[in-house]
C-alpha cells in the first residue's frame, strides 16, 4: 500500500513538472484526513477551488482515508529520527500506525525532509513515475 503525501496530490492537480505518472493513481493508495484538509486548503489559498475542486474530489475518492485518531496523534507526539514539520509528523505517524497493524506501507512524497525521515524510519519510498 502507498501512503500519499499532500505534495503528490498538489503536484498532480497543479500540473507541476515533477507530478506523478497516470499509472500512479491505479495503485493501492491510502492517506489520512490530513491529506484532504491540506489539499483543499491549498486550493482555496490559490483561489482555484472552483476550477480544480472536482479533480481533487475525484483523486480523493480513489484514496482510502484513515482518521487522525488517538494512535496517530500519540505517535506524532513522539520523537522522530530526523527533523520534520508538524503536518509531516502526522503523515508519517499515520503511515507508521498502518505499519504497526501489519500493513506494508511505502511513502509517496516530493518533500525531501519527509522523505529523509521516512527512510530513517525504515519506510520505503514509492516510485512516482509509474
Amino acid at each position: 500500500m502507498i501512503y500519499v503525501d499532500t505534495s503528490v496530490v498538489l503536484a498532480y492537480l497543479l500540473g507541476e513538472e515533477e507530478g506523478p505518472g497516470e499509472g500512479f493513481w491505479s495503485q493501492s493508495l491510502v492517506g489520512s484526513r490530513l491529506l484532504q484538509v491540506e489539499s483543499w486548503n491549498r486550493l482555496h489559498a490559490r483561489s482555484i477551488a472552483d476550477s480544480h475542486g472536482a479533480l481533487l474530489e475525484g483523486l480523493l475518492s480513489e484514496i482510502a482515508m484513515i482518521e487522525l485518531n488517538k494512535d496517530v496523534i500519540a505517535r506524532a507526539s513522539e520523537p522522530f529520527p530526523a527533523p520534520v514539520r508538524t503536518l509531516d509528523a502526522l503523515h508519517l505517524a499515520s503511515a507508521e500506525v498502518l505499519r504497526s497493524h501489519g500493513v506494508t506501507v511505502s511513502i509517496a512524497t516530493y518533500d525531501l525532509q519527509m522523505k529523509r525521515c521516512a527512510e530513517a524510519l525504515g519506510l520505503r519510498i514509492a516510485a512516482l513515475d509509474v
